[in-house]
């Protein structure tokens, strides 16, 4: 189990990441738009660095839902390969079993 504190600064990053995101898009579109003069796209380029940093989806970690783990993360699952390898054995994902042979 991860620590909780590490499981609730990624959470206030993701909620962080949804406030800002119409914000960071259309400055983004602004800084990558060469018809537009230098000079705007430099302000753009400022007020960009002026959003917090936490803003960035960059920074969000994927995380277990279940455990909260950082690593071995499976995307289509949401879950670490822990959890994973624990339902699959128990019967909980459809589809699923353990090798053995």
């Amino acid at each position: 189990m991860a620590k909780l504190s590490s499981v609730q600064k990624n959470i206030r990053r993701q909620e962080m990441v949804k406030q800002f995101l119409q914000r960071r898009q259309k400055l983004n579109t602004i800084i990558h738009d060469r018809s537009i003069s230098s000079e705007e796209r430099f302000h753009a380029t400022l007020k960009l660095a002026e959003l917090p940093r936490n803003s960035s989806h960059i920074r969000v970690r994927n995380r277990c839902s279940i455990t909260g783990r950082s690593r071995g993360y499976y995307r289509k699952f949401k879950i670490s390969r822990i959890a994973l390898r624990d339902l699959a054995s128990t019967g909980m994902i459809p589809g699923m079993t353990k090798a053995s042979w």
